[in-house]
């Protein structure tokens, strides 16, 4: 009885730390699209501005995959 209520915890601990991942989501859609809006403002600095649109990227995707490690460490390290 004492392991269900454990594991049952780290199964919603899980389920929570999984919502992270919908905000890497926003995160990654946000950075594309105030890119593309600035790119089609100025087009001739869309090029100059290609690197920072993938290091934005790169660091909200990072924080999805972060969510995701939690998730999996406290599914099956308990």
């Amino acid at each position: 009885m004492e392991g269900d209520i454990v594991q049952m915890g780290a199964f919603i601990g899980a389920g929570l730390a999984s919502i992270g991942m919908g905000g890497a989501a926003v995160g990654v859609g946000n950075v594309a699209g105030n890119y593309l809006a600035g790119a089609l403002r100025n087009p001739s600095a869309a090029a100059s501005q290609t690197a920072t649109l993938f290091i934005g990227i790169a660091f909200a995707e990072a924080l999805g995959i972060f969510s995701f490690l939690v998730a999996l460490l406290l599914m099956f390290a308990v």
